[in-house]
């Protein structure tokens, strides 16, 4: 876009300012990622997204390396085991702030 060699030598951050990016692109997935976690923990129903964002599937794994699942994101995300995310995102407001504190770092 800016037409900046690789040999420059300019840094992430350098670029980002230039082009007045102000929000990174990981920071608003994971900003997506846990207000669906909250939307989905808040309905009344066994619905097939919330056995899904709660990591209930039955089956076997591939053979491999494990893949990252949307609990292992939403664990390193909030730092708190997953039955206490399901708590607190049964109240709308405190789960806002949650997700605000923790995106906001």
């Amino acid at each position: 876009m800016l037409n900046i060699p690789w040999t420059a030598f300019r840094t992430n951050k350098s670029i980002l300012e230039e082009l007045g990016i102000k929000q990174r692109l990981s920071c608003i997935v994971r900003v997506r990622i846990l207000t669906f976690f909250g939307h989905v923990c808040r309905r009344d129903d066994e619905s097939i997204q919330r056995l899904v964002v709660q990591g209930k599937v039955e089956g076997n794994r591939p053979r491999g390396r494990s893949p990252m699942r949307r609990t292992d994101q939403i664990r390193a995300a909030v730092d708190v085991p997953l039955h206490q995310c399901t708590k607190k995102a049964a109240t709308r407001e405190e789960w806002r702030r949650l997700v605000k504190r923790v995106t906001d770092t």
